[in-house]
Order: C-alpha cells, then sequence, then structure tokens
C-alpha cells in the first residue's frame, strides 16, 4: 500500500510529459486540500504559477480515478469524484515542458461547496511547493539505484516500504538497496507472506535487489568480543537471506577498533569461512571503504591484498563516496564532542581523495554508495565533486550500480526530495557528456 505526502503537491509524479516524441508540457499530482471528496463536477478550476508564470485556470487537464478530463469536462461529469485517498494528476500544456532541476509551484485550487450560500460557495485552496524535473537514464554502463537509508525517518511513519519502490520507479532507477536489519520486518526470519510480498513488489515496479546491508557485531556481547566463527555465522545467514531476496551483494559492516574504521581483527577469518558459500550462491560480499579512511590506507590496502591473494570473484570494494567529500558537513559534530565552529571533528574533516586512487581501486570494486548531504536549488552538491567523479567512472570505463544514500538532514519529504535532486544532477552530468 502506498500513503500520500502531508504536504499538498507531491513529490512524485512532477515530470514533462511526453506525446508523439515532443514534450508538450509537466504533470504533477495533488492530494485532495478539502476536509472531505466530492463529485469532480463540483471542481471549478485550477490556476497554476510555474517559476513566476501564470497559467490560466482554464487551461491543465485533470485526471481523476483514472480518466482524463478539461475543465468543462469536469463540470459536466456524473461519474467522477476526487477522493481523500486519492491524488488528482494535474497535466499543464507548455511546449518544450520545463528544465530538468527544482522548479517552484504555486497552485489554487478553486471548489464549489453546496453547503455555503452561493454569494462564497466558491472556495480558494492556495498552494505552494516545488518539485524536480529528473531526466531519463542516459545510455551507458551506469545504473541508477536509491538506498532505504535515504529514506530513514520517512519509512515506517509517513511512508511505507512500498512507497519506498513507487518513489525510486517514478525517479525511473532500476535498483533499490535495503539495510537487512532497518527494512526487513522480523529478521532474521521474515515470514513467508512478507517474503511474498517483497518478491511481489520487485515484480510491479520493476526495479531489481542490488545490495543488502548487514552487520557483523564484534561487540554484541557485554564482556566479550564476537569470535570468528560467531561472525561467518552472521554473514552466512544474511548471505542466505539477501539470495533468498534476489540480492547480488552483501555489505557486511565489521566493528572497528580505531576512528581509522579499523574493521576487528575476525574480518579475514570470517570472510575465509564464508567465501564457498558466496560463491555457491553468486553473492558478491562487499566492505565499505567510508570517511574517514580513505583508498589510500592500509584497511583498504589489506581488502586489495586479500582479493588479489584468493583471486575470489566474490570479494570486492564498496566504494562510499563521502570520502571525496571537498567541504565538511556540521550537523554531527555536536554528538562527535565538538560544537566548536573552528575545530572540525576528525570523522567530519573532507578527505578530498583524489580521482586518481578511485581509478586505481574500480577494478576491485563492485558497488558505489552516492552518499551525499545537500544539494541545492542549482542542483550543486555542496559537499561532494560529482563533476569529477562521474567522468571518472565513465572515462574508465566502469558498469555498476551508483546507490544514491542521503545522510542529511531528517525533517520529514526532505530525503525524498534530495534523492530526486540528486538523480537530476548525475544525470545531467552524464548526458552533457554524451
Amino acid at each position: 500500500m502506498t500513503v500520500l505526502e502531508f504536504p499538498i503537491i507531491q513529490g512524485r509524479g512532477f515530470r514533462n510529459v511526453v506525446e508523439d516524441g515532443r514534450v508538450t508540457g509537466f504533470s504533477f499530482r495533488l492530494r485532495n486540500p478539502n476536509y472531505r471528496g466530492g463529485p469532480a463536477s463540483m471542481l471549478d478550476g485550477i490556476e497554476v504559477v510555474v517559476d513566476g508564470e501564470r497559467i490560466p485556470d482554464h487551461l491543465p487537464l485533470w485526471t481523476l480515478q483514472g480518466r482524463t478530463f478539461t475543465l468543462d469536462e469536469l463540470r459536466a461529469s456524473t461519474d467522477v469524484r476526487w477522493q481523500l485517498d486519492e491524488p488528482a494528476t494535474i497535466t499543464v500544456p507548455k511546449p518544450g515542458g520545463l528544465s530538468v532541476g527544482v522548479h517552484r509551484l504555486e497552485a489554487t485550487v478553486y471548489l464549489r461547496r453546496s453547503y455555503f450560500p452561493p454569494p462564497i460557495a466558491r472556495s480558494e485552496f492556495a498552494i505552494a511547493g516545488s518539485g524536480v524535473i529528473v531526466p531519463p537514464v542516459p545510455d551507458g554502463g551506469l545504473r541508477y539505484c536509491v538506498s532505504t537509508y535515504s529514506y530513514t525517518g520517512d519509512v515506517y511513519t509517513s511512508m511505507t516500504l512500498e512507497d519506498v519502490f513507487a518513489d525510486i520507479a517514478d525517479l525511473g532507477a532500476t535498483g533499490i538497496e535495503v539495510l537487512g536489519e532497518g527494512n526487513l520486518p522480523g529478521y532474521p526470519s521474515p515470514g513467508a507472506a512478507w517474503i511474498d510480498s517483497w518478491h511481489g513488489l520487485v515484480a510491479e515496479y520493476g526495479l531489481t535487489p542490488t545490495n543488502f546491508g548487514s552487520w557483523v557485531d564484534t561487540t554484541r556481547f557485554s564482556g566479550r568480543d564476537l569470535t570468528a566463527e560467531e561472525g561467518a555465522e552472521q554473514l552466512q545467514q544474511d548471505l542466505r537471506l539477501a539470495k533468498e531476496l534476489g540480492f547480488t551483494s552483501v555489505r557486511p559492516k565489521f566493528g572497528v577498533v580505531s576512528w581509522d574504521l579499523d574493521p576487528h581483527p575476525i574480518w579475514e577469518q570470517v570472510v575465509e569461512r564464508s567465501l564457498d558459500l558466496a560463491a555457491d550462491l553468486d553473492v558478491v560480499i562487499c566492505p565499505e571503504i567510508h570517511s574517514p579512511t580513505p583508498i589510500e590506507h592500509p584497511v583498504t590496502q589489506r581488502y586489495v591484498d586479500f582479493i588479489e591473494k584468493t583471486g575470489t570473484e566474490h570479494f570486492k570494494l564498496l566504494i562510499d563516496t563521502g570520502i571525496f567529500q571537498t567541504a565538511a558537513v556540521r550537523e554531527a559534530a555536536e554528538s562527535l564532542g565538538t560544537d566548536d565552529e573552528d575545530d572540525i571533528p576528525a570523522p567530519l574533516r573532507p578527505l578530498r581523495v583524489p580521482m586518481s586512487d578511485l581509478v586505481e581501486v574500480l577494478p576491485h570494486t563492485h558497488f558505489i554508495q552516492a552518499k551525499f548531504f545537500e544539494i541545492d536549488d542549482s542542483l550543486r552538491d555542496l559537499h561532494v565533486p560529482w563533476g569529477e567523479i562521474v567522468p571518472t567512472l565513465e572515462d574508465a570505463g566502469w558498469s555498476g550500480w551508483l546507490s544514491s544514500e542521503y545522510e542529511g538532514r531528517r525533517e520529514p519529504y526532505r530525503g525524498r526530495d534530495q534523492v530526486r535532486r540528486q538523480h537530476a544532477l548525475l544525470r545531467s552530468l552524464q548526458q552533457g557528456r554524451g
């Protein structure tokens, strides 16, 4: 089940309209601003202002309950309603449509209410918001995915798991990344009915399960660390679960022993004990290279050495693009022990990892988490240099998933909007090189 967003202007469904290969306008979706549903014949128009341009109220088309109407057709209708739980799609004629990026929308919905006296029965509902036009995915080796982590705080409060699927599909992305213990009810043993529903959503929305986030909690027990055998049991459990749900890689987040994110020493034995199973299942184990650990670092090198020593195809790197940050993200500073504007805690300092280092490890890289924190109204990322990352991946001929991982402020619905902005930015950069 999907639910409507609280803002009247819905984030999902904002797009250009293409007819016979030509862009003829744009559309967006509204939830009913009234406290009750009612006959569509009582709708009396909608005036739209997009980026300051006013569209007269008789021009937009309305789509309700799967049928599209002009304003005059709405007024004459007898068998269609605008229900509270059903969005209306508004299609605005505009040759060429809207440019890629963020657009400001204002709308006034006119609705006649028969229980008001005639002089005031025509009520106005003024609405304001924004939407993001996302271009189609360009041809090439880069595939677009979204991590459910991007919707932290929204999932299970203002959106269901199906809403996550619907949002990702609405972007034109084709992959979904999940956090096992964050998104699976009854983890580590989700029921058969839930597993069936998962596969149903995968089929309905046409998404590919990509990476399964897993944890090996080395400090799980008070007073002692996990043994290698216990760690392998945890990892193998998630490998089997990931395979059952259709995922092709598992990111095991091993407990760490330093600010450099040195993984607990059992990591190598855990992986060695699990490689045969990973090969049998054809699931790749992907440890994460995550700030504050750069690529040129003993942690990364030990992973590369393991790959080269074993010759395995089922242990590869996962690169988190937070390591390329050029500006600090300050929101988490206080929780790390400082609110001093002049003292950036070590874990928040931008690493500025050079693209040459990325090129070196791309042959060993299976998956990229496209970590980001804020993209402004001009589609400018304030922290991560996508203008360098995207060309580097394309020039190197890297093929694989770029999975949006929003980690900025968690106001309701913000992650959904920011993910749309990131996809608009990344695809524009890729198209600009076509």
